[in-house]
């Protein structure tokens, strides 16, 4: 009988390269946030796929991307650290846009890895694909990378997303699984909600908006013998001006918000979710760093 395989796979790429899409698509589950605006992914998520070949747990790191902001600067740090303990490396890259040099540092920091790692060239259902440059690319930026480790994939619709789980397991190793079979994520509850809640809002929300919020779950309580969770959280802003673009006009973007995350929740969960959310200014959060090592843990 052939030892089953277990890998923890990083996953790496720009902002926007589909890394979130990807996961969410192997496991077949909402395991992070997808949006069309750069720079959501703010921790490294755990998504777990289990086959009959193995198990698979994914870690999707923030987008990299050359930047001196502060934020910024812990999310690069988060996506660095998470390589060098991982037994393989996915490597994911639009195949609508230009490499550049966002491009080339992402290269450089997987090039110490070549050996463990798979390259994606993702999006190539996509209007303006460019498989082939992305090709020629890699060929120049990671000459050491194994023959036969460039795959073509859209995380969009699943095509080739099979094969490229296929591709990770010939490269994992033979050891027991890091987690029960039934496990899709290792997400306590509470990040969970309150990753719903902050995709609802940034996929609802323009301009500086989306970058200038994060959730604060304040309470959590089960009632009724564990079949409901009662929540309280706040939608947490940067000044006061944005505070009344999140309410909306008669409190409508709020209770949109809070509707649908309460849709997304009852998909996850077993148990019901009763949500009380409300908007609150936390000035300049993004410059504190006690609350930015708190909510980039």
């Amino acid at each position: 009988m052939e030892e089953k395989k277990c890998a923890l796979v990083v996953i790496i790429g720009r902002p926007s390269a589909g890394k979130s899409t990807f996961l969410n698509a192997a496991c077949q589950e909402n395991v992070s946030i997808v949006s069309p605006i750069p720079q959501t992914t703010r921790n490294a998520i755990r998504g777990i796929v289990n086959t009959s070949l193995g198990q698979l747990v994914f870690v999707d790191t923030p987008g990299y991307h050359k930047s001196e902001k502060k934020l910024n600067l812990i999310l690069q740090q988060t996506a660095k650290d998470q390589l060098e303990g991982a037994d393989a490396v996915l490597y994911l890259i639009d195949s609508t846009r230009e490499g550049g040099e966002e491009e080339a540092l992402i290269a450089d920091l997987v090039r110490p890895y070549a050996q463990k790692t798979i390259v994606a060239i993702n999006k190539c259902d996509a209007p303006g694909s460019s498989p082939m440059s992305c090709r020629s690319f890699v060929g120049q930026a990671l000459p050491e990378l194994p023959s036969g480790r460039v795959l073509e994939i859209s995380a969009k619709t699943d095509e080739g997303v099979e094969g490229l789980l296929r591709a990770l397991y010939a490269i994992a190793p033979s050891q027991p699984n890091l987690y029960p079979e039934g496990f899709y994520t290792d997400q306590e509850v509470e990040f969970r909600i309150a990753e719903v809640i902050r995709g609802e809002a940034i996929n609802r929300l323009e301009q500086e908006i989306p970058h200038a919020l994060y959730v604060d779950i304040a309470d959590a309580e089960f009632k009724n013998d564990g079949k409901k969770l009662w929540v309280r959280a706040f939608l947490c802003v940067e000044r006061e001006s944005q505070k009344g673009i999140v309410i909306g006009k008669g409190a409508s973007m709020i209770k949109t918000i809070r509707m649908e995350s309460l849709k997304k929740l009852s998909e996850i969960f077993e148990y019901k979710i009763d949500l009380d959310l409300q908007v609150k200014v936390d000035k300049n959060w993004r410059q504190k760093d006690d609350r930015l090592s708190r909510l980039l843990k």
